[in-house]
């Protein structure tokens, strides 16, 4: 019975730290700060999703021109 009840506490354990990230990538990406938190995690388990995310950075960066002065 001890064997099992260490098991079970183990199991917890586990399941309350992967909850916790899941909780705290989510509320990351709602704010927008989850590419630095979450993009080692991307880049391993979803090479795709990861590559989009520095697509839609690069795009973000770049600076739409402005129209000069003399144009009219």
């Amino acid at each position: 019975m001890d064997g099992f009840l260490t098991f079970l506490v183990i199991v917890a354990v586990f399941a309350a730290i992967l909850g916790g990230m899941a909780w705290i990538a989510a509320r990351a990406r709602r704010r927008g700060i989850g590419d630095s938190i979450t993009g080692p995690w991307d880049e391993i388990w979803h090479p795709t999703a990861h590559q989009a995310h520095i697509e839609i950075r690069e795009q973000e960066e770049r600076a739409t021109p402005r129209p000069s002065p003399d144009d009219k």
